[in-house]
């Protein structure tokens, strides 16, 4: 528990701080570019965020929860197979770059997409370090590498967003912050050196494992990016970035908590088992109730101050991102339940049941962003996103249930204080709230 509560403390630092780092970088860059910068930026990491995701094979899931995750040979067969994944999704980028320009009617896209796919080909490169810091929860120094490199990053984007006066400012920033990440983590890093190895056998188990992993980061990607790939073609693209500042903010209590589960969760559920002792399944009660509770309630907190936030740190050009803000930290609030459920399955192996529960969130979500978008414009996509959560509260159940980790208890002692609090938060804030019904232009 002790290690837990260290590790908790480390990736709530690494998130906070990376966030800390984009919300002082946006800050200075909203000042220097223009809003459509940021609505053409959200197009491109949607598409690159997207070939991750639909090429993620679990390397990261596979080395935390495999008994050879330590193994030399294992390790290097895995690092073989994600330095080609890069290479491939690079070569993807390009391939897609004009077809997807000509479908959003975006020329630049030709141009900035293969230039931020070669940062996916970086960061294929970086050592199975990383994964292997994971595995044993000794989070501290990669933290510290992790946040310089974000820091070289921004600094390089900022200074070429004065010279140039582009959205290729943007673009380029992403590369330099993964070439000083690959630099850092071979140079500071301690664990095993990798070499380009490949070991049939364990390449094989890596693909056995990671088939659902496959398919469950495909439909993981139609979960956090399907909004901006609807919304793309509904709204104008200076909205389209009012849309993004205003997820970035909202969504940044919710991804923190996504972030530390996931680094967490599983070396959990591994050494110590739900179903193992009683002790085992109070410890994790009282850190799942800390958790989602913690994330709860910085979610409840944003949607309060939403739209005061945005006044203040934004100038008059981005005032609508405020009760955008509102509205989409209460939509986040529903999802901090499954955070910590999803990854008993990881933890166990079983990336199938993993790869339902992802499918039944991800076809819920796109229909229902859909509806909500025809129906009520701005105000029913968003809302769409916190109703997905609750519609697929069953098939989370299930889930865990499969895995004798459920906690009816603690999922009530946070739903009932959470709803009250957000429907407090949507009546303070409902006139402009609701000035997003119909809004799509």
């Amino acid at each position: 528990m002790a290690r837990a509560l260290r590790s908790i403390a480390w990736l709530g630092l690494r998130y906070g701080g990376t966030q800390g780092l984009r919300l002082a970088s946006n800050l200075i860059l909203t000042r220097i570019l223009f809003p459509e910068a940021f609505g053409l930026m959200a197009l491109v990491a949607m598409v690159t965020t997207g070939l991750s995701l639909f090429s993620d094979i679990g390397l990261g899931p596979a080395i935390s929860q495999n008994p050879r995750g330590d193994d030399p040979d294992f390790l290097d067969t895995a690092w073989a197979m994600q330095v080609v994944r890069g290479i491939g999704l690079w070569l993807a980028t390009c391939l897609l770059a004009l077809p997807v320009a000509q479908f959003y009617g975006e020329p630049d896209l030709a141009l900035y997409l293969p230039i931020a796919g070669f940062a996916i080909a970086i960061n294929g490169l970086v050592p199975t370090k990383v994964q292997s810091a994971h595995r044993h929860l000794l989070l501290g120094r990669l933290t510290v590498l992790e946040l310089i490199a974000q820091a070289v990053g921004i600094a390089g984007m900022v200074l070429l967003a004065v010279y140039t006066r582009s959205v290729v400012a943007l673009v380029i920033g992403g590369i330099l912050q993964e070439t000083a990440r690959l630099f850092l983590m071979n140079l500071a890093l301690p664990g095993h050196r990798n070499r380009f190895r490949w070991n049939r056998e364990l390449a094989a188990e890596l693909i056995r494992f990671g088939k659902w992993i496959f398919l469950s980061t495909g439909l993981w990607f139609i979960t956090i990016q399907g909004d901006r790939l609807i919304l793309g073609r509904f709204l104008s693209l200076e909205l389209l970035g009012l849309y993004n500042i205003g997820y970035f903010l909202a969504s940044f209590p919710t991804l923190m908590g996504q972030s530390v589960a996931h680094g967490l969760m599983i070396p959990i559920y591994r050494d110590r088992p739900a179903h193992a002792s009683r002790e085992n399944f109070r410890k994790q009660r009282l850190l799942r109730l800390a958790l989602t509770g913690g994330v709860a309630a910085l979610s409840i907190v944003m949607a309060l101050i939403g739209p005061a936030l945005v006044q203040f740190l934004y100038d008059d050009r981005y005032l609508t991102s405020g009760e955008i803000v509102t509205l989409m930290a209460c939509a986040m609030v529903p999802a901090t339940l499954s955070m910590t459920y999803d990854q008993a399955a990881l933890a166990a192996g079983d990336s199938r049941s993993y790869f339902i529960y992802a499918l039944v969130r991800a076809a819920t979500q796109t229909g229902l962003i859909l509806t909500g978008i025809s129906w009520y414009g701005l105000f029913g996509a968003i809302a769409a996103i916190g109703l997905t959560h609750i519609a697929t509260y069953p098939a989370l159940v299930w889930l865990a249930r499969r895995h004798r980790v459920w906690d009816p208890v603690a999922d009530l002692c946070f739903a009932v204080p959470a709803g009250a609090l957000c429907a407090l938060a949507l009546h303070l804030h409902w006139p402009k709230v609701a000035a997003l019904i119909g809004v799509l232009s």
